[in-house]
């Protein structure tokens, strides 16, 4: 099994990841699906520590590839996989290799959810019927449409962008989550960066940790402001490592410009204090400043995103730009 000191940051981790180790690729394909987050789970597949997954997720209200209902909503949950040597206090490097919606249509509806509009808005003037649209879904292009008669203009197009939902370790304190809900876990973030090639970082509170992927959105704006995104099912395709002995409170995430921190909780004030705190915590951490630098550096190129607004908890992304950090702690 192959782990590695608590002291390297994500970026050595993947340098060191292309070590010779022995390693498998799973191809799993769910027979059920779960709607919650929770360590009561039987385990769907055990896989080690450099191990890549090739499986499938379902839309969020539970439709497969060929549209068929095999599950129910909110976001049935693939999983959950067990990582060998995962322990209460390690930290769950998730890679997202690939992910790629595997049917040609997605749905969503078509009005603004309440929490993003002013309630005045919602009481004089806003629509009262919300409806689902289907939408159709060209990968060779990498454009999802919507035509209807009952908007304007008639078509809509937008680029594919291909992310996850949800990917989530179980809870702490053996509670069992409803899988609308994001927390420290990870779970129903709804970042439109959790697409293919990031690293997800997840604290690990149970034996195996017990992965779970699902919530597969073709695309999706900031905020998931409608209330849902391009729902549909995903082929998708990830790679785990062990960082053993390392506490991390929140998911950390690293793409090729940026370390990230997701907070969520209500208000959405704290969702970003959670982020926020976490960001400075990992700065002292791993990249060698003490408080009152990381907060200088934070102060003035800090930027932050607004995953979602719409869940039982809110979630806000703070990003670090690479180009700030310094290149080793070493």
């Amino acid at each position: 099994m192959k782990s590695i000191s608590a002291v390297l940051t994500v970026s050595s981790l993947l340098a060191l990841a292309t070590a010779p180790v022995p390693a498998e690729t799973h191809r799993v394909q769910a027979a059920g699906f779960h709607n919650t987050f929770s360590g009561a789970h039987a385990p769907l597949a055990k896989i080690k520590p450099g191990d890549r997954v090739i499986t499938q997720t379902i839309d969020a209200r539970g439709s497969d590839s060929q549209n068929k209902q095999v599950g129910k909503g909110p976001n049935p949950q693939t999983g959950p996989f067990f990582v060998e040597g995962a322990e209460r206090g390690d930290v769950l490097v998730v890679r997202i290799e690939k992910i790629e919606p595997n049917r040609a249509t997605a749905w969503s509806d078509n009005t603004l959810a309440p929490y993003s509009v002013d309630p005045a808005f919602l009481r004089s003037e806003a629509l009262r019927e919300r409806k689902t649209l289907t939408w159709n879904i060209d990968t060779a292009k990498g454009v999802a449409w919507v035509e209807s008669p009952d908007i304007r203009p008639r078509r809509i197009e937008v680029p594919l962008r291909p992310m996850l939902g949800c990917v989530a370790t179980a809870p702490d304190n053996k509670e069992a989550i409803a899988t609308s809900t994001p927390d420290n876990f990870g779970g129903n973030m709804d970042y439109n960066g959790m697409g293919a090639g990031v690293t997800l970082m997840l604290p690990v509170y149970e034996p195996g940790a017990l992965l779970f992927v699902g919530d597969g959105h073709a695309r999706q704006g900031d905020g998931e402001v409608i209330g849902n995104a391009l729902e549909t099912s995903m082929n998708v395709e990830f790679s785990v490592e062990l960082i053993k002995k390392k506490t991390i409170r929140w998911p950390r995430l690293e793409n090729k410009e940026e370390i990230v921190v997701l907070g969520s909780a209500r208000p959405l004030l704290q969702a970003l204090q959670h982020a926020t705190t976490e960001m400075q915590r990992w700065l002292m951490d791993d990249y060698g400043f003490d408080e009152r630098g990381a907060s200088l550096l934070m102060g003035h190129v800090l930027e932050y995103d607004i995953a979602n607004i719409v869940d039982p908890h809110f979630t806000v992304a703070a990003k670090m730009p690479k180009r700030f950090l310094p290149r080793s702690t070493k």
